[in-house]
């Protein structure tokens, strides 16, 4: 395909794009937006749009990408766990300040990230007719570690979004979602941007210990 061509199915199918697809973008940029903010919006946000999100993957996508539609369900819960972990106080402090990772929950992150892979892997290889079991897996695991990570305020969850994004924009643009495509190219820019500003917090919260 040459550049033209690829400019040309880009514009095409962006045009195509549905509005459960539209919705779903704009609520998931709110909710990354509000997750670099620290903001607690993130999670109501995000909740619309993963919901979207898991019909799309299931019900609209040919053949349906069964691995982003588990994981959009998964975002969900995690969404409902983490909405709880930032409202926790304590004598009117937060339990869960922006910090890094500590060895074990950087450990549990990882040994999540390689469990989650493998068996998703093996799922969408040996139960269903996707076509690309490697990447969606890869997007599906490195995501559920961030979400892990950003339900416990950890600074590592931008760098695991990273990567997921990273994996994410090819991925979508193969599948004809172009708008997905554009999401998740903003996502690895919002992500960096995340990174940098949690990092500053969690440096200057350490020294100040």
């Amino acid at each position: 395909m040459s550049i033209n061509e690829a400019i040309q199915k880009f514009l095409n199918d962006l045009l195509a794009t549905r509005w459960q697809e539209w919705v779903s973008t704009l609520t998931q940029l709110a909710s990354v937006w509000y997750a670099r903010k620290n903001n607690i919006w993130v999670y109501p946000t995000g909740i619309v749009g993963v919901v979207l999100a898991a019909w799309i993957y299931f019900f609209l996508a040919q053949p349906p990408l069964y691995a982003d539609g588990v994981l959009n369900l998964y975002y969900l819960a995690m969404s409902i766990f983490g909405w709880y972990q930032w409202t926790r106080k304590k004598e009117e402090a937060l339990l869960f300040p922006i910090a890094w990772c500590s060895k074990k929950e950087l450990t549990n992150g990882l040994l999540l990230f390689a469990v989650s892979w493998a068996a998703i892997w093996a799922l969408l290889h040996f139960y269903t007719n996707s076509n690309t079991p490697i990447l969606d897996s890869l997007v599906s695991a490195t995501a559920a570690t961030a979400m892990w990570w950003m339900a416990l305020r950890k600074v590592e969850n931008w760098l695991a979004w990273i990567v997921s994004n990273m994996v994410a924009i090819p991925l979508n643009f193969f599948k004809g979602f172009m708008l997905f495509t554009l999401m998740y190219v903003v996502f690895l820019l919002m992500a960096w941007a995340g990174y940098i500003s949690w990092r500053k917090v969690a440096t200057q919260t350490a020294k100040s210990i």
